[in-house]
Order: C-alpha cells, then structure tokens, then sequence
C-alpha cells in the first residue's frame, strides 16, 4: 500500500511540475485564469437583486393541524424597496377555513365549522451578507381567525355553538444558506383571547414561541425539525413540543410539504401543504439563469412561515369563574359542564 501510495505521489507531482512548465498558450483552458466577466456571470455576486426579485403570488392549501384548520386561499410576495444588497417586503395572505375532517376536531374537543376567512401579513426586511452565502431576515406582523364551531368529537352533546374571533401579533428571525435554514418565531394573541364556545367547552388561541432547524438534502428537497412552547386555554395547554417537516419543490413555484408535530397538549398531529407561486424564482420568473435559483436567492422571497392562529379548547369555567385570560396569575378551570 505505502509503494501505491509513494508512485502515485510521485506521478502527481511529476504532472504538475511539467504542466507548471508548459508556456501559458499551451495549457489546457481550464487551467487558464478566468476572466473576470466570465466570473461574474457564473457567480452569484453579478445578480442584480432589482432583476431577481419580483412580486409574485398564488395559492396555497393546509389540512388541519395541531390547533389549525383546514384552509385554502391566495397569497402574495409584494418588494417595497429593493437595494443592492436587500429588500423591504410585505406578504400577505387570505385563507377560507373549511370544517374538521371525520368529526375530529383540530382544537382537541369542539369541531371547527366552516366557512370563515382569517388573514395574515408580514412587513419584513431581508439582507445578504458580503458574500452572499446567508441571507438574513426579520418580518412582524399581525393575523386574524374567525372561527365557527359545530359538534363535538368527544361525545358530548351541546348547545349554543358560537362564531368567534382570535387575533395574534408575530414576529420572525430568519438565516438562510445554500445548505442551512433557521427560523425562530414567536406568536402573541392579542384582544380577547378566550371564548365560551358552547354549553361545554371554552376555547383559546395559544402563544407559541419556537425555533426550527433546516437542512437542504438537495436543491429541492429540505427537511426541518423544530422545538416550540405553547402555553394559553386557562393553562390547559400549556406544554413544550417538536415539530418535523419535509417539502419538496415539485417544480418551479410549485412546492408540497408534511408535517408532524407532538406535544402533550394535542399530541401527535399529522398535516400536509401545498403552495404554487407566480412569478419571481417561479412559474413565469423572468430569468432561468442557475444562480438565480440558489437556496439564498430564493429565500429573498420566500413565504413567511408560522402565521396561524393556534386554538386549544377545554372545558367550560362555571358561571361564578371568570374565562378570561389573567395577566399576571393563571385561573383554574372551576365547575363541570352543563
């Protein structure tokens, strides 16, 4: 083994004194210095980001998950100020939310009832670093729930199903490399929080702080997996959780995703989504060019994620108990149900 590996040392550094020696007209052309034009062009340093970044919008569908609903709608990406290295956005998105599948309730006892329409929208601001192998980004925003109960799936008959409606703000840190993505973000319900649902269970949207860690298999196919906190209902579900995901981008703009997630709260949930974009580093994008579709490009207008209203429901507080969310000392749930 130590003479195979003596020879071919030896050749290597024969080959490459002679190939050192040959007069520059002579060398192979890839050996040759690039010039600097040709770099550019095959670089990501050469994109200008007024030409890569533009509006785009489409639509996009979820089954329901851990405290969210199935839903589908439209959606869209919006540039308001594009510099050389960066870009101030606004995401925007309207969702129809339809009824729990098979009498199973996606906020634990109360079946969701369709149809209502909830919103989201993000202002953000996302830059690339000096070389432009991380983007990093940070958004805010505010998102809205009505939301219509039916039966529930417990068994229990009650009365006096409602239409209700939870609004949260959100903010959300970004990192994004070719290889590496990081996403941490936090949800706040703000107004009035907690709902009388029906004769027997009460309902409340969740603050939920998490963090996810994603690594690119390929250019098109990504996993994640991610650690959350959430904690609301009267303390009801209150309980840190994990969350994996895989996506895949089908083809351009066009990208499926499924998701499981457990925590002690609503246990292990299952749900999959599906998002088709027009137009920048999608369907009718105004450059193939390859570097164009790096993950770090792309991110520039990539959908927010995290921006649903999560509802937990338990049972209802007796009429002397107050339902409402304390802010400074958790209340316990006092009394049975009708």
């Amino acid at each position: 083994m130590n003479k195979i590996f003596n020879l071919s040392f030896s050749f290597l550094g024969s080959s490459s004194f002679a190939l050192a020696s040959l007069p520059l007209a002579l060398r192979p052309l890839a050996a040759q210095e690039p010039k600097a034009s040709d770099a550019a062009d095959l670089g990501v340093m050469s994109i200008s980001l007024k030409d890569a970044i533009q509006p785009n919008f489409g639509f996009q569908g979820a089954l329901q998950g851990a405290g969210t609903p199935n839903q589908a709608g439209i959606g869209g990406f919006l540039p308001l100020v594009i510099g050389d290295n960066s870009v101030f956005f606004l995401d925007a998105q309207a969702n129809v939310n339809f009824a729990d599948y098979n009498n199973y309730s996606s906020i634990i006892n109360t079946t969701v009832a369709g149809t209502t329409i909830s919103t989201s929208s993000r202002l953000g601001y996302r830059f690339l670093n000096s070389d432009r192998s991380w983007m990093l980004g940070v958004n805010a925003g505010y998102d809205s729930r009505p939301m219509a109960t039916g039966p529930a799936d417990t068994g229990v008959n009650v009365r006096n199903s409602s239409t209700v409606f939870y609004q949260q703000v959100a903010a959300g840190l970004e990192a994004v490399s070719n290889t590496w993505n990081f996403n941490a973000y936090a949800l706040v319900p703000v107004g009035t929080s907690e709902y009388r649902l029906n004769s027997n269970y009460n309902g409340g949207a969740l603050d939920t702080y998490g963090l996810d860690v994603g690594y690119a298999i390929t250019p098109d196919f990504r996993a994640s997996v991610g650690y959350y906190y959430q904690q609301g209902d009267l303390g009801a579900a209150d309980s840190s959780g994990v969350l994996g995901r895989l996506s895949y981008n089908i083809s351009n703009g066009l990208t499926a995703g499924v998701n499981l997630s457990y925590d002690q709260a609503f246990e292990t949930r299952f749900s999959a989504d599906l998002k088709y974009r027009f137009g920048s580093n999608g369907y009718g994008a105004a450059s193939k060019k390859k570097a164009w579709q790096t993950p770090v490009i792309q991110a520039l207008t990539e959908t927010v994620k995290h921006r649903d209203v999560r509802v937990h429901d338990g049972k209802a507080c007796s009429e002397r108990a107050s339902c409402t969310r304390a802010s400074s000392t958790k209340q316990t749930i006092q009394g049975s149900s009708d």
